[in-house]
């Protein structure tokens, strides 16, 4: 497993921002030991206690701020290790698995993920007039850490600081997700997020496959359609789309339908063999199987254990 672990931990973490930040995470998330969604949409905090499993689940095209404690997300064989002023920049929607560490008893991991919409980083990048450097290098990789500098910090601080003035979200929410967005493309992560929002390079063509995998999740998957649908060969679309996501078209339609499965089986009270039908399984004991591989037990035990019920 190759590691790409954070360097920037540094006098940022002592910043009155990111001591502020803390502070209002962890009085947001008290009564939590999981993610909380926020009142203001694609903005969640997470505060764990204690250290976690590594969890699969998609990692979504956002920015992940760890505020205190340790990351670590999982892609294929490379590892992400970012800790405390630093963030993950995902650029689009991955497969991955995660786990978290806390400082200590008393200082519990605290995280914010912000969702990233690509169409308004694309608008941001057009205004600027600012060219990308390169167009499509074989070292653009899905997943990126940087630092967090006072200039990304005070904007996302003032955000969240939103959730006190529940009145004025409406408005000033949309404008400071804007000066985030425009501060992360101030970052070295301005050619990773151009070639995803608006490049010609393999990150885009692989978000769009991406997001025709996840239109027609149930339908039965052809390459061949698939690849037509983003005017690529099937050949050059399995290789890029395997380079980016670490998986190859079919499994990551596998791996977006388990994870919808379990989804459904946590939140609703429909049966798991309904379930695997609606997820696009045409065998409930296939289904059962590969559930079982890739969260460890079978469905409706893994539901109850998850329910806090075993």
């Amino acid at each position: 497993m190759q590691a790409k672990t954070d360097t920037y931990a540094s006098d940022l973490s002592m910043d009155s921002s990111i001591l502020e930040l803390i502070r209002l995470v962890e009085r947001w998330t008290k009564e939590a030991n999981a993610p909380y969604q926020t009142a203001i949409e694609g903005l969640r905090f997470s505060r764990f206690t204690e250290q976690t499993q590594p969890t699969f689940y998609i990692q979504e095209t956002a920015v992940c701020f760890v505020l205190q404690g340790r990351k670590t997300v999982m892609l294929g064989k490379d590892s992400y290790v970012y800790d405390a002023a630093s963030c993950l920049v995902a650029s689009v929607e991955l497969p991955v698995a995660g786990c978290v560490s806390p400082l200590s008893e008393d200082k519990p991991y605290l995280g914010i993920v912000l969702n990233v919409n690509p169409k308004d980083l694309a608008s941001l990048i057009i205004e600027s007039g600012k060219q990308p450097s390169r167009r499509d290098e074989s070292d653009c990789q899905a997943l990126s850490i940087t630092k967090i500098t006072p200039a990304l910090a005070d904007p996302l601080l003032r955000l969240v600081r939103l959730l006190d003035t529940p009145n004025e979200i409406a408005i000033m929410a949309p404008m400071l997700k804007r000066e985030i967005n425009f501060r992360l493309l101030q970052t070295e992560q301005f050619d990773l997020l151009s070639q995803a929002a608006i490049g010609d390079g393999k990150l885009r063509r692989v978000s769009h496959a991406i997001s025709w995998i996840k239109e027609n999740l149930a339908s039965p998957l052809s390459i061949e359609d698939l690849a037509r649908q983003v005017h690529m060969s099937p050949s050059s679309l399995h290789h890029q789309f395997k380079e980016v996501t670490a998986l190859s078209p079919l499994q990551y339609q596998k791996r977006l339908r388990l994870q919808k499965a379990r989804q459904m089986i946590m939140t609703d009270k429909t049966s798991a063999e309904k379930i695997a039908y609606i997820v696009g399984y045409e065998s409930p004991s296939q289904f059962s199987r590969e559930y079982a591989r890739l969260f460890g037990q079978p469905p409706i035990r893994d539901a109850n254990q998850m329910r806090g019920k075993l």
